[in-house]
């Protein structure tokens, strides 16, 4: 019979395992280390069997003699203790498994798997953040509609409203993911629909009419701050495509011999590739740049890291500083006008342009008999587009977009 003072003083053995038995198969292994691992030696079918109990201090004698009594009563009932401890600690992570904060991080890492970009990921991340202090350890089973809504209430109280929308079709996902696993019964977030205020929609700032957006131009064209902004900008009315696939884009996605610039799928909106067809105006500015941040990656690093990119709030900033406010203009606004002014010039076919702005056609039978997205009617509208933009910039008489 082993005593707590003769464990204390146990030494370990150079270059072997020591073996202290307790009796009825307890025993204290001493490693060569210094530790001491309580084991349970036992036999079940015929066969020496071994069941570890847990490290010393951890795990005291009085406590490790307490665990060898329940073995062997599960040995009297025929039970393998080794086989109950592993069934235990799989229920044990079956149940862990089942509560909200596992089947968020789930979730995550299928939205990672199925190619969507870092930013929405990390977005639904921090969307999951906010609901994770109220709910996280619950089982998801047993979470209620009011419960949800107790947690959207608290972000709408802050004035949120568009991000306790966001919320909780954050959390729908991950109720709909439980029930596809057999983990949830239902989606309590559906009994929500009409419960929170809806925000009012705040259209991004354009400036769609020709004579302001000459002068915008001009504005840009006289940018006092760095060379890269004032390009990026300028790319941004020649190409009209959004901010983040401008300020991401990587000197390997150009063709500037072909005058195309290629966009992979996982930086696009929609998660398909798009083309974009360069006018001569934009090679220039693009050559021009190379002579700048060629050497890098992007085409437009940070000024702190080049393998970090441009941030909108720059390209914001400098249109402040041009003396555009927020409710003037914006980086993303170029798309409104160069949409608004195509479409009312009636040159160009509504769907070529709908193409070029990347938007996904709805209807999945005209989304499949598009021809070939319009290709030749966007190079030649873009080369339009461009020597408009000249016109307007030089000011004096507006040249009308229609033919």
């Amino acid at each position: 019979m082993l005593t707590d003072s003769a464990i204390r003083a146990a030494k370990p053995k150079t270059g072997r395992t020591a073996k202290l038995s307790d009796g009825g198969g307890l025993q204290l292994w001493v490693q060569p280390s210094g530790s001491k691992l309580w084991n349970l030696a036992y036999r079940f079918a015929g066969k020496q069997r071994k069941l570890a109990i847990g490290s010393y201090p951890g795990i005291g004698l009085k406590e490790a003699r307490a665990k060898r009594e329940e073995a062997k009563k599960l040995l009297a009932s025929g039970f393998d203790p080794s086989q109950q401890k592993r069934l235990g600690k799989l229920a044990s992570d079956n149940q862990k498994a089942d509560i909200f904060v596992a089947i968020s991080r789930e979730v995550l890492e299928k939205k990672r798997r199925e190619g969507k970009s870092e930013t929405t990921v990390s977005k639904a991340e921090w969307l999951f953040d906010l609901a994770t202090p109220a709910l996280g350890l619950r089982p998801i089973a047993e979470i209620t509609a009011p419960e949800v809504l107790a947690v959207l209430r608290q972000v709408e109280s802050r004035g949120r409203l568009e991000t306790a929308r966001r919320l909780r079709a954050i959390i729908g996902q991950a109720f709909r993911f439980a029930v596809a696993t057999g983990r949830a019964m239902s989606d309590p977030t559906s009994a929500l629909r009409g419960a929170l205020t809806a925000p009012i929609v705040q259209h991004r700032a354009a400036i769609v009419e020709p004579v302001p957006f000459g002068a915008l131009l001009r504005a840009i064209d006289s940018y006092d701050g760095t060379p890269e902004v004032r390009s990026a900008l300028q790319l941004l009315a020649l190409t009209f495509t959004r901010p983040g696939e401008l300020r991401l884009a990587t000197w390997k996605e150009f063709d500037l011999d072909a005058g195309v610039w290629t966009i992979p799928a996982n930086r696009m909106k929609m998660r398909r590739p798009h083309r974009v067809p360069l006018a001569p105006q934009a090679i220039a500015i693009l050559e021009t740049l190379r002579t700048l941040t060629g050497q890098y990656e992007l085409l437009f690093p940070g000024v702190r890291s080049p393998s970090r990119p441009l941030s909108e709030n720059t390209l914001n900033a400098a249109l402040r500083r041009l003396g555009y406010a927020k409710d003037d203009m914006s980086s993303h606004g170029f798309r409104a006008a160069a949409s608004s002014l195509l479409n009312e010039c009636g040159k160009w076919n509504a769907d070529a342009i709908e193409a070029q702005l990347a938007h996904v056609e709805a209807n999945a039978v005209r989304k499949a008999y598009a021809r070939a997205e319009y290709w030749a009617e966007r190079v030649e509208m873009m080369a339009y587009w461009a020597d408009w933009l000249d016109e307007l910039r030089r000011g004096g008489i507006v040249v009308p977009l229609r033919a």
